[in-house]
């Protein structure tokens, strides 16, 4: 069933008005033509609008439901006319992000407020992913930026270095290992060593030169759980620095003693392609997430 669109304007406008005649002034049209458009679109639904046996025509319980189903009509029409002269100043419909759990998100996050702020109409993803699953899922989706502690460079990509982020082996203060000085290597192969799980399919994912490969080893689905399950004795890992540091002050978790180095820093990368220039959005949104990190780390 096609519906005029202008009915359910001057549906909505005799309702607001009043009467047909007040319709008609609002609308800078003869009564004959407000009176014929709604007639026209009763026609079309099968149904009375208006009760008109009385002196003033009253809406019916027909006319109340589609009124106010009309008038969501109206909003999303008006809306998608919004949407449309955003489009024409070069927003860009959509724009996806692939970020590592590694990384900080609160410098994502105050970008896209500032995004917000600025009522700019693309729809934007998010998306979370470790490890080797970010470009995997980057490459995937055809998305428009990643964020990644570490990626294979192919044709086509083009990086920006983040500030670094530190890292730090850890454990818990009642942990075994917690007490010991100059552990080596084969000693905490003797431990559960907690690692975060990479999130790409088998055969694609980027070696962790930093796991230790012992056999004792929990996969977990990201820093969150890893954290909880350091603080719950269950093993040591590495965490990045500005996820723990309350617990380092507190000294619910300490610093491994390690012989071959309790910490390591890795330089994050935005990453986009040649093929796919971002839009104003895209280049907006780059910009204020390079400015966000270089101001927080």
């Amino acid at each position: 069933m096609n519906f005029d669109i202008e009915s359910f304007h001057v549906f909505n406008t005799v309702v607001e008005q009043g009467s047909f005649a007040r319709a008609a002034d609002k609308l800078h049209r003869a009564q004959s033509a407000i009176s014929y458009q709604i007639k026209k679109l009763e026609q079309k639904l099968g149904t009375e609008l208006f009760d008109r046996s009385q002196y003033r025509a009253e809406l019916t319980p027909a006319g109340r439901a589609i009124l106010s189903e009309g008038r969501r009509l109206l909003v999303q029409v008006k809306h998608i006319g919004y949407l449309a002269e955003r489009y024409k100043e070069g927003w860009e419909p959509s724009l996806e992000i692939v970020i590592d759990g590694a990384l900080p998100m609160d410098p994502v996050m105050r970008s896209l407020k500032v995004m917000t702020e600025k009522d700019i109409p693309t729809r934007i993803q998010l998306k979370v992913e470790f490890l080797g699953g970010v470009q995997q899922r980057f490459i995937q989706d055809e998305a428009d930026i990643m964020l990644v502690k570490d990626f294979i460079a192919t044709p086509g990509l083009v990086s920006e270095p983040l500030p670094p982020i530190e890292n730090l082996l850890v454990v818990s203060k009642s942990h075994p290992l917690a007490s010991r000085t100059g552990i080596t290597r084969r000693e905490l192969q003797e431990y559960v060593e907690l690692t975060v799980n990479d999130s790409s399919k088998e055969g694609t994912q980027l070696k962790d030169a930093h796991q230790f490969g012992g056999d004792k080893v929990f996969y977990l689905s990201g820093f969150v759980y890893k954290k909880h399950a350091l603080l719950m004795t269950l093993g040591y890992g590495w965490m990045p620095k500005f996820l723990i540091e309350e617990e380092l002050k507190k000294g619910s978790l300490v610093c491994v003693d390690y012989k071959g180095g309790a910490e390591y820093t890795f330089t994050p990368r935005l990453v986009s392609t040649d093929y796919k220039p971002l839009g104003k959005a895209g280049s907006l949104l780059k910009s204020l997430i390079l400015g966000e990190f270089n101001d927080t780390l």
